[in-house]
């Protein structure tokens, strides 16, 4: 007859929770301690490294960064290169900011002497010519005449036509 084995009552006290939990359950070897101080080791070692090509890799964007900003102003330094080479840019340039004219050219150079002219609502827009009120002649010649024989600083000096000083 085959022997059963023998099996003992055991009892759990009160007390004692019913499921242990997980990590009661391992059990920690010497290598696996090994293995955990290494890794350990290895992380105080590399971190300042870590963080030395971290700054690194910042320092390398913003390098790049100004280089891209200094090409931008390469190329456009190139671009008015290339205009100047153009013989009717340098012609245009000439008159425009040196007033340089060809012989026998006639120029007018308008001074913005300040003065607005307000629209006259009572006036209205028409397709009509109309004539002026004031003879431009007179106002002209009693300009030239005023300014001759005056000894007024010019900031007090008007036109008769216009009334009196301001």
């Amino acid at each position: 007859m085959p022997r059963r084995p023998r099996t003992v009552p055991v009892a759990i006290p009160a007390d004692a929770p019913a499921a242990t939990p997980w990590f009661r359950n391992l059990q920690v070897s010497g290598f696996t301690v090994a293995v955990l101080l290494l890794i350990v080791a290895a992380l105080i070692v590399l971190a300042p490294s870590l963080r030395v090509l971290v700054e690194q890799q910042q320092e390398i964007a913003e390098l790049e960064r100004r280089v891209a900003e200094q090409q931008a102003v390469v190329d456009e330094l190139q671009t008015d290169i290339d205009r100047w080479q153009d013989p009717a840019y340098i012609e245009a340039q000439a008159r425009d900011r040196l007033l340089y004219v060809y012989p026998g050219d006639i120029t007018f150079l308008v001074i913005d002497d300040g003065l607005t002219v307000e629209n006259d609502a009572a006036q209205p827009v028409s397709d009509e010519i109309q004539s002026t009120r004031i003879d431009w002649t007179r106002a002209l010649l009693s300009s030239i005449v005023t300014a001759g024989l005056t000894d007024l600083p010019a900031d007090q000096l008007v036109s008769p036509e216009f009334g009196g000083a301001e």
